[in-house]
């Protein structure tokens, strides 16, 4: 067999095909092989290189290689899709791998450990948490109101709600059953979301990149934890703005012929990231709008100009940047120094 320098592994749960080239770019391994026959391969292989596509289980599979002593590169599926033949299926998926990852300019991600897949496991299963508490709540509100029976707004009435449905006999007594049931569901569900936020606490209290996040005006302990989560190697992006730009705080450019046209922010990246960015962001926005606070120059010239919608997207932005920046050089943060961010006093 020729010397492989590069290979494409395209994955699935029992199935893995493999296309791999030599140093002449020549077609040198094609082949179908089943999760223990791969792993078989590759401890006889010498070390190479290879490329998964980024997805659920490929930083497992990366680090499993990576022991056997390959060099792992993930690609992000958006960059490998181009360089995938028309006709798609496994073979011309993995050739598409090969290419995409011999590209000088591709951008790769990151592997993570098994303690961070841990900690973004921990901070997902807080979102499905907090996403079926507001879909219990909002049933029982629903529920209440065919009964002629409303509530004001706010997760603290839906306890008192329960108990006024639970004493109302003008309410059927199959309802005031399913009522007392969903409220069960909504008290365990309480009980099991407090327990989560105990230990992403405990999380951001044991690492010094969140603590040092979290002293940012509008990310706070939530934001600090989601930000380290899904950012394990900020030196894989140059510069805060392409960290940004990740996240889809950046506008859309869709500029030619010396125009520049800018558009609304791209929603690239995380979603849940961005939107806990901007949601502090608006915190801060509130706060100074309200008098309170110390707001910079920056942000005050920025209201008079624009919306607050708009401002709190510029202010994300901005913080993103400097998340970056902390989280890169190790430094801490200092309003006096990063003036532009600042609109709390501590």
């Amino acid at each position: 067999m020729k010397q492989i320098i590069r290979i494409g592994l395209d994955t699935s749960k029992h199935i893995f095909q493999l296309h791999g080239v030599d140093a002449a770019e020549q077609v040198a391994l094609r082949k179908r092989l089943g999760r223990k026959a791969m792993l078989e391969f590759f401890a006889k292989l010498p070390p190479t290189v290879v490329g998964i596509e980024a997805c659920g289980v490929a930083h497992h599979w990366a680090r499993v290689l990576g022991e056997l002593g390959h060099e792992v590169k993930l690609i992000a599926p958006q960059h490998v899709k181009p360089y995938v033949k028309r006709n798609k299926n496994d073979g011309r998926d993995a050739e598409g791998l090969c290419e995409a990852m011999s590209r000088p300019t591709m951008r790769f991600v990151p592997v993570k450990t098994a303690e961070q897949q841990a900690a973004l496991m921990l901070a997902g299963l807080r979102e499905q948490m907090i996403a079926r508490r507001t879909q219990i709540s909002n049933t029982i509100r629903g529920y209440a109101a065919e009964f002629g029976i409303a509530v004001a707004q706010g997760l603290n009435q839906i306890e008192p709600l329960l108990a006024r449905l639970a004493q109302d006999q003008s309410v059927p007594e199959l309802a005031r059953d399913l009522f007392a049931l969903q409220g069960r569901d909504y008290a365990q569900l309480q009980m099991e979301l407090k327990a989560i936020e105990v230990k992403l606490r405990a999380w951001h209290r044991s690492n010094a990149d969140s603590r040092r996040l979290a002293q940012i005006p509008g990310v706070g302990p939530v934001g600090a934890t989601a930000l380290v989560m899904k950012m394990p190697d900020p030196r894989g992006f140059a510069s805060g703005r392409h960290f940004a730009a990740w996240l889809g705080l950046t506008p859309k450019d869709h500029s030619t012929a010396g125009k520049t046209r800018l558009g609304k922010i791209t929603r690239a990246g995380d979603e849940r990231l961005r939107s806990v960015l901007v949601a502090g962001a608006t915190a801060v926005i509130q706060q100074a709008t309200h008098g309170r606070g110390h707001p910079s120059p920056w942000l005050v010239a920025l209201l008079k100009r624009k919306p607050p919608k708009l401002a709190a997207v510029a202010l994300a932005n901005k913080t993103a940047r400097i998340a970056w920046k902390l989280m890169a050089t190790g430094e801490s943060y200092d309003g006096a120094r990063m003036p532009g961010a600042s609109a709390l006093a501590a």
